[in-house]
């Protein structure tokens, strides 16, 4: 029996001359889409971080295509040509080894590069670990910063997620199985005991998902180098509820650039504090009445 999932019916509508930025699965390959293989499929020229990678990605799916090695070290190489096509009119795929293409991937340049010379540029979405660790954390996704690999070293990290302290989001980053402990302990230590979780080969046979605080996640013996790809999400900080000063202050600056209406409406969005309460007290301040 064989382990892959027959080829699908592809489409036979004309592919438009221009560069695909193409998702591919991040693990299960039926994770592929339709359109995905039907773009790879009609494509003169595909651009894959590892072409034996994304040669056994085709080989699922009885592709047979033309691959040119494309990542940092071969961009020089591989962005002409490749660039050269696109001048021509053709159709240039690029893959990564997993998930999105650019998302802590290769290809910024020549994205920027195609679209400085005119050519077109569709993104072909997909899998991507980065939506599929927040999708299943429990954490609040209303605001996310994806932060992508903290730096190997532990002053640097360190350094690197008090920059990212005070932020009022769910933090996300990417993780090598050798540094997750370490990476967990860093985070501990800066970002305290806040909720956390820890996404482990997802969408592969042996995913899981850990959750808890970094106090208690940087003290689990199963996070000491396990083996895989890892998503690790930090939830936002408790924030302490704005008081009658913090209002007034920000109340005295928005209305230096607004009218008053507005600039309760400002604030109530940036503090959390009813509008009309706002609108009231900036209308006091305003008079000249506000001591």
């Amino acid at each position: 029996m064989s382990r892959h999932p027959p080829p699908p019916q592809l489409s036979d509508a004309p592919l438009a001359p221009g560069l695909y930025v193409v998702a591919t699965p991040i693990g299960n390959l039926r994770d592929i889409t339709l359109r995905a293989l039907d773009v790879l499929a009609a494509a003169d020229l595909v651009l894959a971080e590892d072409t034996r990678v994304a040669g056994k990605l085709l080989h699922a799916f009885g592709l047979s295509k033309k691959l040119e090695r494309y990542d940092e070290h071969a961009a020089e190489r591989a962005g002409p040509k490749a660039l050269a096509v696109l001048a021509d009119g053709g159709r240039v795929a690029l893959v990564s080894d997993a998930g999105t293409p650019l998302v802590s991937d290769p290809g910024f340049l020549l994205v920027r590069e195609a679209i400085a010379q005119g050519s077109a540029v569709y993104p072909i979405p997909g899998a991507s670990a980065l939506l599929a660790g927040l999708s299943v954390a429990g954490l609040p996704t209303d605001r996310f910063l994806f932060a992508g690999f903290p730096p190997p070293k532990s002053a640097a990290r360190r350094t690197f997620f008090e920059e990212l302290a005070g932020i009022r989001a769910t933090l996300v980053f990417f993780e090598g199985g050798s540094r997750v402990a370490a990476s967990l302990a860093d985070m501990a230590a800066v970002f305290g005991p806040r909720e956390a979780v820890v996404a482990r080969e997802l969408t592969k046979l042996y995913e899981t998902v850990t959750r808890g605080s970094l106090d208690d996640l940087a003290a689990d013996p199963k996070m000491v180098a396990p083996k895989g790809e890892f998503v690790l999400m930090v939830g936002p900080g408790r924030v302490e509820a704005a008081t009658a000063a913090d209002a007034d202050t920000a109340l005295l600056d928005a209305l230096a650039r607004l009218r008053p209406a507005e600039a309760a409406a400002e604030v109530a969005k940036a503090l959390g504090l009813p509008r009309r309460d706002l609108y009231r007290r900036a209308m006091a301040l305003k008079a000249g009445d506000g001591e």
